[in-house]
């Protein structure tokens, strides 16, 4: 506890972090107040009482922190975003003129987010009265398009601004706050259904009689958290090494090389994306066909079929991610090598292989991950706490929180601060403890 209260303390005595952090909560506080704020001429009470929070619709409810099946002004959520993104990330892979963008350093940076955006609204526009006509139009009474146009625009227009908005305030937290602000307004929405969903849950099993299931059902949550940080920060280091040369001329020659680093492979290359593209394709039989197999989130055709796709997403996304003959150029190029390894194919192909190792438990232990919320449903738990089980939920708020942390703890550091843990430093998913050769591949 005294550990605690001191690194609070060294937290709040720096005081650009404090600014980052206020800013952030801030900016949280914001979104959280704009996801209670209403659609004009819904009837909430109506919508809220037909509404379930079962099946891929309450997934969907989940992400967006509750707004979805409010009928809030940001009811779409940060969602749309995420999805031209997903897009604009493929075109980068597969069309030539995203790749010369991609490669143009900050001023393509910025043309790929303006283009993301513009795809952004266009999405919007397009989810929106679908969101109108297939869930809101059936909860509650609600007047067709035919039979009031302009309220129609009205209700698209805030949508796609409500979005718009948020994907603002998440800009401005990565600008001016902590953490990544897309990534962390995802989170929030995940986090605020936690406490209604597990008290939900106690509520329950307390009148069932059941308090000590409850604690199993803790020590199991407690347990997959644990799995999934080994997942998100499980590496594989490939030590490299510089050759010494002479750079300069005359006297201004100079040694250079001869350091050791390494590369970081990680056990899960894919991230959450192969989880993403299961999803969306799963959404389909789900939208086509209500009650079939293919639409039962907790039953056995579904989850074999989306921890299959899961294992096959998850070798095509890294086999697109992961590019050993350019690694094995660049290490060539830099003037470093793999020990006991010729650079060149030999490199490219021993880098190849140790992939292709990885990418298999990797693969196996996403997709358990990914189908453990249909484990925890068939237990007996409640569906809105069984979501916390697994899945892109979990991943999701481990790998932000891990982030977060390591960059409050990258501040106190620079400023000669204890770290937020003893005898080692936080990893985020994208951190390493030293200077990698990752960061010049």
């Amino acid at each position: 506890m005294k550990g605690l209260i001191k690194t609070l303390k060294q937290i709040w005595a720096v005081e650009e972090l404090r600014k980052r952090i206020l800013y952030t909560l801030l900016l949280i506080l914001v979104y959280r107040i704009g996801s209670f704020i209403i659609l004009p001429g819904i009837n909430q009470a109506d919508l809220l009482s037909n509404t379930s929070n079962d099946g891929i619709l309450g997934l969907i409810n989940m992400f967006s922190g509750g707004a979805f099946n409010q009928a809030s002004i940001m009811a779409l959520g940060i969602m749309p975003y995420i999805s031209a993104s997903i897009v604009m990330q493929l075109l980068g892979m597969a069309v030539p003129t995203f790749q010369k963008l991609q490669r143009e350093g900050e001023s393509g940076r910025k043309k790929i987010n303006q283009y993301t955006r513009v795809l952004t609204i266009a999405i919007c526009l397009f989810q929106s009265p679908a969101y109108l006509q297939a869930f809101v139009a059936t909860k509650t009474a609600i007047p067709s398009f035919t039979e009031a146009p302009f309220l129609w625009i009205q209700w698209v227009s805030i949508l796609t601004a409500g979005t718009m908005f948020v994907t603002w305030l998440g800009e401005r937290i990565t600008d001016r706050g902590i953490g990544n602000g897309i990534s962390l307004i995802i989170t929030i929405g995940i986090i605020a259904g936690l406490p209604g969903a597990f008290f939900e849950e106690i509520g329950t099993k307390i009148s069932d009689g059941g308090l000590v299931i409850i604690l199993v059902e803790l020590v199991v949550f407690l347990f997959v958290i644990l799995l999934t940080i080994l997942l998100v920060q499980g590496t594989r280091r490939i030590p490299v090494h510089t050759a010494k040369r002479v750079i300069g001329r005359g006297s201004k020659q100079a040694m250079a090389g001869g350091q050791r680093s390494y590369i970081p492979l990680k056990i899960n290359q894919a991230g959450v994306m192969p989880i993403i593209f299961a999803q969306a394709l799963m959404f389909v039989p789900a939208l086509i066909a209500p009650n079939g197999p293919f639409s039962d989130i907790k039953g056995f055709w579904y989850n074999a079929v989306f921890f299959l796709m899961i294992v096959i997403f998850t070798y095509f996304y890294t086999a697109i991610m992961m590019n050993p003959v350019q690694m094995a150029d660049e290490l060539k190029r830099n003037g470093s090598f793999i020990p006991g390894v010729k650079p060149g194919k030999k490199t490219s192909g021993f880098i190849d292989g140790l992939i292709s190792r990885l990418v298999f438990p990797g693969s196996i232990f996403l997709g358990i991950i990914a189908i453990m919320p249909a484990f925890a449903m068939n237990a007996g738990i409640q569906t809105g706490f069984a979501y916390f089980f697994g899945g892109t939920s979990l991943l999701i708020m481990v790998g932000v929180v891990l982030d977060t942390l390591q960059q409050i703890e990258s501040h106190l550091l620079n400023r000669h601060y204890d770290g937020l843990i003893k005898g080692g430093r936080i990893k985020g998913r994208s951190s390493s403890s030293a200077v990698t050769m990752s960061q010049a591949l």
